[in-house]
């Protein structure tokens, strides 16, 4: 009806989108799919020539909220890492310092190594423009990881008591966010562009 009527209005789709999540979610299915119709019937174009379309308005106002807050929230509270009883001292233990070691550490140092010797090989080449610092600090950001680091944990110590999970959780978060802030920082310290070496 919204659409028929020409409502152009973001406002206007939001208030029908909570309504309808709220509905679909005490109806027992999953809420995403209040989402993904809502955003169906979200106008991509306007009468007007020259206004931008509400729903790729939308869109750039919610990137920011979505990219830095809700997407890593989301994946963090999905991964079921749960924190209770955990000590400051715990993380110091051999296999959480293990994991995380071997993410902050292990990762950077593997993914430098390989582009190194890649580029030294004349088998890759650097990109246009880039510096030794942004693709270190690209490498210390491959440290960053849940999925695939809480499932090899979980396999790894599958047959011990549950409190060897806990700190294969405990060692992959702190890994991942000591990674995610040097990573942050040394791209943010890097020079934007490499000085033209005239090739």
């Amino acid at each position: 009806m919204l659409n028929l009527r020409g409502v152009t209005r973001s406002a206007a789709y939001v208030i029908v989108g909570i309504v309808l999540w709220s509905a679909v979610l005490q109806s027992g299915v999953h809420a995403t799919v209040a989402g993904v119709l809502t955003a169906l019937f979200i106008p991509l174009r306007t009468p007007a020539e020259g206004n931008p379309a509400p729903l790729r308005v939308l869109e750039d106002n919610l990137h920011p909220w979505v990219a830095y807050g809700i997407l890593p929230l989301f994946a963090f509270t999905n991964a079921g890492i749960d924190f209770s009883g955990v000590r400051l001292a715990d993380v110091f233990a051999s296999v959480p310092l293990g994991i995380a070691a071997g993410l902050f550490v292990g990762k950077q140092v593997g993914v430098l190594a390989a582009v190194v010797l890649l580029v030294k090989l004349g088998l890759v080449r650097m990109p246009q423009g880039a510096r030794w610092s942004q693709v270190y600090g690209v490498s210390v950001l491959c440290g960053i990881g849940f999925t695939m680091s809480l499932f090899i944990g979980s396999l790894a110590f599958e047959h011990l008591p549950e409190a060897y999970a806990t700190r294969v959780r405990l060692g992959v978060v702190t890994g991942s966010m000591a990674s995610a802030v040097l990573g942050y920082l040394v791209l943010r310290l890097a020079p934007a562009r490499a000085p033209s070496s005239g090739r």
